[in-house]
């Protein structure tokens, strides 16, 4: 498997091959174009997603383009963040969330991925 540059942007048609069947943990945000605060976090996202390819997949789900698994989700709010792993949920994050904290959130949920001692989650 090839390490990619940034996050997978996510479609309807490819959420179960790129997400559900990833041999990677998976962070999924759920966007949209026009969402403000889904800006936020967008260089940090990306950030992440360049620095732990081949470790963690970083996805992206514009919601107005994939109304299917957006319902399926139960995505309310934007933007929202759902962390998969071996096809289930292993939690979400809803809202804008600082650098430090996504890093640290992102060790809580795939621990056995990320560890801080490897220095790649270091807070800036």
């Amino acid at each position: 498997m090839q390490p990619t540059e940034g996050p997978v942007q996510v479609t309807d048609a490819t959420f179960e091959s790129e997400v559900i069947r990833s041999p990677l943990p998976v962070v999924v945000d759920f966007y949209a174009d026009w969402c403000v605060p889904c800006r936020v976090n967008e260089p940090e996202f990306v950030d992440l997603a360049i620095r732990l390819a081949g470790r963690i997949k970083f996805a992206k789900v514009n919601i107005d383009d994939a109304a299917g698994i957006t319902r399926s989700y139960g995505i309310h709010s934007i933007p929202t963040y759902v962390f998969v792993e071996s096809g289930q949920e292993k939690g979400r994050e809803v809202g804008p969330v600082n650098p430090a904290e996504f890093r640290s959130i992102l060790r809580r949920h795939f621990a056995e991925t990320v560890r801080p001692s490897a220095g790649t989650l270091a807070t800036r």
